[in-house]
């Protein structure tokens, strides 16, 4: 049972952790050589130049301006002083509502904190229940519910602070629900046009002998959308010529690399070696060489357009269908075409960065059945995963592992030793099993058969969330409980062993505290350094950099990963929720993470991150849905609880909670996910 020093080594080794990657993005920001690294947003808008090509030689690279290494937390308060309004413009609807998720936390969270130790802290803490009994506690466990003593009327401070956290979030959820769905429709009906604002996919157009599927779409919008149908364009299987443009791409950017050689010295022409990567083979002129192959492919590519344009087999029964106002796009979009509701399937194009084309051919059928193999795959990998998480607890619970390997007690007696592997590494080893899980949860979501990226991201981001649930937090609780008081099981009936699970679940507040330490402080501060595109960079800028435009694609400015950026806030949603009434000792480490996580993703935002698509915050229903089961999860292990405390009488006024929630869900679901999900026609 990790104590409070170990908790106190922890913290100070994340929090040393966090102060040495801020020092290092301090100074490693202000370089001009990694200008490019650490603002690539604004020489993707073309509002910053580099550096490197103005001052003397030695300024070019390292900045000899002492001043600013005094002002290296400069980055601060200029990451908080973009107004939100400035902030869409700039990074879009997306970006700026992700960031109201960590607002949303610090508002949730905050006045239950203070609420929670002006109350419940001294209620808990002033008993001896724990001192009394044989079960392994720490002095942290002593502020939790474990310390109330069996059936005691104190308890009924619990239930009234339950009611009071449930209000108060239930208002908080509401209001940011109105407030963002405000911001949605506003952006929406101010945004500049857009052809997509304009179209509609549709897919699973049937076949027919008589027309083709051009054809077919034509003369179906004009006869069902005869006063507002505009245009089409089918959708074509153009890998081949998708691949011809790359390597023109590819030739083009070495001619224009050797004119620029050329130019610096107009003495020598370059030379190549037409072999492999340019290692071998004869040696000819450079520019002549990749002019001739970009001719060659110009010619190639315009076959091949042509061959796909006329391959029947090469044409896909998808189109983006054109409207000649968003009132005829919208009815389209949102209304059944066929008595089969399994052909002509309509709805709003996503926007052209956010297609995924590999999707739009999937027929209705196989998407039932690959939907299928997806479910049954994901039950067996989040079943499976619970052995490695297992094994990650063990490192937990010191004394259990003494009982096993009583060899090692030595060793695991060292005061620093002990101290480390029960408040640092429990935490850093769990974020390591993790690291491989979005990959493969993406690749689930992409052969279901999502047609856009923002889809695919808000269904990973679902299983991730689900996945973390079952896992990290379930799995956290009960195989630790069982593994920590696996002796005193042993020696008790069953009839008591629920009790003894009931008072054990507190106790793992300790686990997740270190958790939270190492993932949301350490690795927040590690998310601002970016080492990874700061290593990578420079490694392509000395090997593989030859003309401007492979610097601008080295920079790697990265996104902000919705897929696993936002289920990781909500395990910690889920963690405040259900220890604010158990262990509120929790609540200021996720203050703390949702309060720093706001400043660096704010400035990631602004000076780092590009955005891939524009959703126009389509993913808010998922978050407030997530918060909301949540809530619900944590009023039911609170029913758990209190029935081992033997206080039945306060379980009617308990299960009153979760129906009062769920109905509160329903009623927001009514009345504003509809603007998540249709276009208002008023509009």
């Amino acid at each position: 049972m990790a104590s409070l020093g170990d908790i106190g080594l922890s913290a100070a080794i994340n929090l040393l952790s966090a102060f040495i990657f801020l020092l290092a993005f301090a100074i490693l920001r202000i370089q001009p050589i990694n200008d490019r690294v650490y603002f690539p947003k604004w020489y993707m808008k073309g509002l910053r130049s580099s550096p490197l090509h103005t001052g003397a030689f030695v300024s070019k690279f390292v900045n000899i301006d002492f001043k600013s290494y005094v002002r290296f937390l400069n980055w601060m308060p200029a990451a908080l002083q973009m107004p939100e309004p400035e902030l869409i413009d700039h990074a879009g609807l997306d970006s700026a509502v992700y960031l109201r998720i960590y607002l949303l936390g610090l508002k949730i969270f905050v006045p239950i904190a203070f609420l929670a130790f002006a109350v419940m802290v001294p209620v808990n803490w002033t008993n001896r229940t724990l001192e009394r009994s044989e079960l392994t506690y720490s002095s942290i466990d002593k502020l939790s519910m474990s310390n109330i003593p069996l059936g005691s009327n104190r308890f009924w401070t619990h239930l009234v602070m339950a009611y009071a956290f449930t209000f108060w979030t239930c208002y908080i959820l509401k209001r940011e629900y109105h407030i963002v769905a405000t911001m949605r429709l506003h952006f929406l009906a101010s945004e500049k046009r857009r052809p997509d604002q304009f179209t509609v996919l549709v897919r699973n157009v049937p076949p027919d002998a008589d027309e083709s599927v051009s054809e077919l779409v034509e003369h179906f919008f004009l006869v069902n959308h005869p006063d507002h149908y505009l245009t089409h364009k089918v959708v074509y299987d153009a890998k081949e010529l998708s691949s011809l443009v790359a390597q023109k791409k590819k030739n083009q950017n070495w001619l224009d690399y050797y004119q620029l050689k050329y130019s610096r010295n107009k003495s020598v022409r370059p030379t190549t070696k037409t072999g492999f990567l340019g290692l071998c083979g004869n040696k000819v002129d450079a520019m002549d060489f990749y002019t001739t192959e970009i001719e060659k492919l110009s010619k190639e590519i315009g076959l091949e357009r042509e061959k796909v344009t006329k391959d029947p087999k090469s044409i896909m029964p998808a189109a983006f269908v054109s409207f000649r106002s968003r009132w005829g796009a919208a009815v389209c979009a949102q209304t059944q075409q066929s008595r089969n509701p399994t052909i002509w399937l309509t709805e709003w194009a996503p926007e052209p960065r956010d297609v995924y084309w590999d999707n739009m051919a999937i027929p209705y059928v196989s998407l039932s059945i690959r939907r299928l193999i997806v479910l049954v795959a994901f039950f067996f990998l989040t079943f499976f995963f619970m052995i490695p998480i297992a094994f990650v607890q063990s490192l937990a619970n010191i004394e259990g592992i003494e009982r096993a390997v009583p060899f090692l007690k030595a060793f695991i007696e060292m005061k620093f030793i002990k101290s480390l592997i029960q408040g640092f590494l429990p935490g850093i080893a769990l974020k390591l099993f993790l690291i491989f899980l979005p990959s493969i949860l993406m690749l689930m979501s992409k052969f279901e058969g999502f047609i856009s990226l923002s889809s695919l991201e808000r269904r990973s981001a679902t299983r991730y969330y689900i996945f973390q649930f079952i896992n990290v937090f379930l799995g956290s609780i009960i195989t630790g409980s069982a593994f920590e008081q696996l002796d005193t099981f042993s020696r008790l009936p069953a009839n008591e062993i629920p009790r003894v699970i009931g008072v054990s679940i507190p106790m793992k507040a300790t686990f997740f505290i270190t958790y939270i330490m190492v993932d949301g402080w350490a690795g927040c501060a590690g998310e601002i350094l970016r080492l990874k595109p700061l290593i990578f960079f420079h490694l392509k800028n000395f090997f593989l950099v030859k003309t401007e435009k492979d610097r601008e694609e080295a920079m790697d400015p990265g996104t902000i990963g919705f897929n696993t950026g936002e289920p990781q806030i909500q395990l910690y949603f889920l963690l405040g929720l259900v220890y604010a009434v158990v262990t509120p000792f929790l609540l200021p480490y996720i203050i703390v993470f949702f309060g720093f996580a706001y400043v660096v993703y704010r400035h990631q935002i602004i000076n780092v991150y590009n955005q891939e698509y524009e959703s126009a915050a389509a993913f808010w229903p998922d978050v407030h849905g997530r918060i909301i089961y949540a809530l619900v999860i944590s009023q039911l292990l609170l029913m758990g609880l209190f029935s081992s405390k033997q206080v039945a009488n306060s379980t009617p006024l308990l299960i009153v909670l979760p129906i009062l929630t769920i109905w509160f869900h329903i009623f927001c679901k009514g009345r504003y996910e509809p603007a998540f999900i249709r276009h208002p026609l008023q509009q």
